[in-house]
Parts: C-alpha cells; structure tokens; sequence
C-alpha cells in the first residue's frame, strides 16, 4: 500500500486518511503525518490543524502532536478550505541581494516592521514581497508567508524569506539546529570585559515589564551570544561583532544590557549617554539616534535545493556608518 499522500492546500476542503503500518508504531502522530505526505505540508501546519480539532486516531481527536501511533491506527487529518487573507499587496522596495526559485535573500532597512500585527496591517516586509512575490501566500503561515526569522524594526540587515513550504521547512530547521550562520555588527556604550567572550543566559519576559525581556533565573529559554570586540573609541563606546548560537527576542540587545553594554540607540535597553570625552559633534549625534545601532551583516546557509552553501554580507547603513566614521576620525 502507497502511504504517501499529495496535499496542495487550496479552497477546497481535503481529508487524509492514514494506517498506521508496522514500521511506523510509537512516531510522534504529527511526525507520521508529515512523513506520509509529500513535501506541501510542514509540521508546523499540522500541528496548528490539530490545535484546532482537524486531527483523529481511531475517530477520536487528538491535539497533543507527542501522540505516539500504533500499528494499525486509523489516522484522518482535515485540511479546511484556505481562509482569503486581509493582507494587501503593497508596492514598497526591496534590497534584494540574491532571489531564485526557492528563495529571496534581502537586505532589510532600518525602521521596516517585518509582518503584520493588529495596528499595524500595512507598510510591512510581508506586504512588500506579497508585491513582489504574489504566490508566496500561505508558505509558514497566513500572516507570515514565507517569513522564517525575522529581525526587530529598526536593525538592520540580511534576511532570508523562503518560496514554498519544503525551503521554509528547511530553514527553519537550520534555524533550530544553530548551524545558520548569523553575525552581526552593533555600537554598545561602555567596553566589554573581556573584550572577546560569551555571554548565556535564559531569556524570558521580564518580571518589571512584560513587554520587554529581561535574562532571567528561572524560566524563560537558553541563550547564547558570541561577541569580539572590534575597536574602542575613548573608553566610552565599542564597536562589537556579535555571532548568534541561539535566537530569542532581543537576544542582542538583552545580552548585551545585561553585562552593562546596552547597544546604543536602543530606546528599550539603554539610555541616552552624554561623555565628557568626546566631542559636541558625537553626543548631538548620540542624542539624535531614534533606533538601536545594530546590523545584521552576514548570514550564510545551506540552499534546500541545491545543498551549496551561501554567504551573504553587506554593510551598515548610512546612519551607523556615520557614527562609525566619524568615532573613527575623532577618537
């Protein structure tokens, strides 16, 4: 018997039905599921299907994807019809620094949000390559087509957007595995000490304002942040290269905050400082800055498709710049 199933999901409603055969007792039911279907249907998916009551055994529902199967079990997933998306198409450019069947990689600026929240609907990343894109609806969520990580509002950088389900599927799987590689380029008040090391610690909302993180004692989840330094300017500010083994919230500008180094710019973690030894120039400059200076400047990966692996970097933007320049000439 052929237990593989072709699912494309569309308007129309679609039931898969499974048995369970030998060599398939004790799976988790959500890794059987998506091991007997071809490649349209993520994990991901299927378990937000069985959130929602879409999935039986035996003709009783079952919501927990650690499920283990048995020899035999009558699997019956429902797929219900695509629900049209509110999401609007909208003609904003894109940096884009490498785009093929699969994928896009682009350059994000500073200030764009990267998908759609209540309040905030348009003039986002995901509305944008809806534009460039249309088809990329639906792949890794409805409000997040195509969207496998994603950066703050104002840093800057290189993402990856992935153009259908089984690129999605792998990314993010690289994502969980750590093995992207993610590097980024920030400006932090003060000098770390040591000026090269790591920094771990669990990172969770915090206690004091929820809508921010905080490293934690207890709870939250594991987080590592490589950093080097790359120089010093007076004593007072760093320019610091940081490489990601995890990727929590904020995990930057938390980390970075914890050990006494917010990233500056950051109106969540740091405060505005003024240093008496550096010039009127640089604090006016400091004092200006309306976002957190930091920049995702390389990422590099392994292509779903084609197993080569690809690197991409691409400098700060002309406001982080800037200030380099200019800490650079007068420090």
């Amino acid at each position: 018997m052929d237990y593989i199933h072709r699912y494309v999901e569309g308007m129309e409603p679609t039931t898969l039905t499974f048995t369970v055969p030998e060599d398939a007792a004790k799976q988790r039911v959500d890794s059987f599921v998506q091991s007997h279907v071809e490649e349209d249907l993520s994990r991901a998916r299927i378990q937000a299907l069985m959130k929602e009551g879409h999935l039986t055994v035996n003709d009783a529902p079952i919501s927990q994807p650690s499920h283990k199967v048995h020899a035999g079990d009558e699997v019956q997933l429902k797929i219900p019809p695509t629900t049209p998306t509110t999401l609007l198409a909208e003609e904003i450019p894109l940096e884009i620094l490498h785009e093929d069947a699969h994928l896009i990689v682009l350059n994000k600026p500073a200030g764009l949000t990267v998908h759609p929240a209540p309040g905030n609907r348009h003039g986002t990343l995901v509305n944008a390559l809806l534009f460039h894109c249309p088809h990329l609806m639906g792949i890794g969520g409805v409000e997040r087509p195509g969207i496998v990580h994603r950066l703050d509002k104002d840093t800057s950088g290189i993402m990856v957007v992935a153009k259908d389900d089984l690129t999605h599927r792998h990314l993010a799987a690289q994502f969980k595995e750590h093995s992207i590689q993610r590097q980024y380029l920030a400006l932090c008040y003060g000098v770390f000490r040591p000026q090269q090391g790591t920094i771990v610690g669990n990172i969770g909302r915090s206690p004091s304002n929820r809508k921010k993180m905080a490293v934690v004692k207890h709870g939250g989840k594991t987080a590592t942040t490589h950093y080097e330094t790359q120089d010093i300017y007076a004593n007072s500010i760093s320019l610091v290269r940081f490489q990601l083994e995890t990727g929590r919230t904020h995990q930057i500008r938390v980390h970075s905050s914890h050990v006494g180094c917010p990233v500056v710019g950051d109106p969540a973690y740091s405060r505005t400082k003024k240093f008496a030894v550096l010039s009127d120039e640089i604090n006016a400059q400091l004092k200006s800055l309306t976002r957190q200076m930091l920049h995702a400047e390389e990422l590099g990966f392994v292509h779903p498709h084609t197993e080569e692996t690809l690197h991409f970097t691409t400098p700060p933007p002309a406001d982080m710049q800037n200030l380099i320049d200019l800490l650079t000439e007068t420090c």
